[in-house]
């Protein structure tokens, strides 16, 4: 039975007890209930329904309604943050493979430089690789100079060598007796590199090599130190 149904039923029973109480009370000669009274009456039943069907219909609709888009609110948030950790964590691994990738390219960079190093040294020629002459020629010292001198430490034994003999294998210091193209002071140091030290442009040049790496690390160590200091 619907709340209709019921507020009809206690309007029509809140009558019938109303008309046999009117009815009865004129055969008592008690007195008769007023119309006000009756129409008081019927109203208060109506307190049995509140809410009508139609409308208690509505209340759940929108009820409905609220919760749907709180859910849908939910997932959304929970939908954002979840791409935001998934980009974090695409964008952790862009850069850690990005990091790899540079160490690699890094260290191949190295391998092949270390090879070309190698390489320039094996192709290298060696003091004793040259026919002994009785005098050379500037030109003629230079180009030992490049045939045993790696590739990428040439210039920085030529900067050293114009600045302490301007190529001149028989240049000597008259005070403090430094002699050849590196000035080795003494001089016979280089007998170390052979016996014609003070003849052969290549002994001197194989002295002054091994004196700068030992030394310096590298003909481009030793310029280093000369242009800060004017001497190496």
């Amino acid at each position: 039975m619907s709340r209709i149904s019921v507020r009809g039923f206690a309007v029509a029973s809140a009558t019938a007890v109303t008309t046999v109480g009117a009815v009865v009370g004129v055969a008592s000669g008690a007195p008769q209930t007023s119309d006000d009274n009756f129409e008081a009456t019927a109203a208060d039943t109506t307190l049995l329904a509140d809410i009508p069907a139609g409308q208690h219909a509505q209340v759940q609709t929108v009820s409905l309604a609220q919760q749907a888009d709180a859910q849908a609110n939910a997932a959304d948030v929970a939908a954002k943050k979840s791409a935001e950790e998934s980009a974090r964590i695409q964008a952790a691994k862009d850069a850690k493979a990005k990091k790899q990738a540079a160490e690699e390219k890094a260290e191949q960079a190295r391998e092949a430089k270390e090879e070309a190093e190698r390489a320039s040294r094996s192709e290298t020629r060696d003091s004793s690789d040259f026919v002994v002459q009785s005098s050379y020629s500037v030109a003629e010292v230079q180009a030992m100079a490049r045939q045993m001198i790696p590739g990428d430490q040439y210039q920085c034994f030529s900067n050293i060598v114009d600045h302490e003999s301007t190529w001149n294998y028989q240049a000597q210091n008259p005070s403090s007796g430094a002699y050849g193209l590196v000035q080795a002071l003494p001089g016979s140091k280089m007998a170390s590199a052979g016996a014609d030290w003070q003849t052969n442009p290549a002994t001197q040049i194989k002295w002054g090599l091994n004196y700068m790496n030992d030394r310096y690390g590298s003909p481009c160590g030793a310029w280093s130190f000369w242009q800060a200091n004017n001497w190496y």
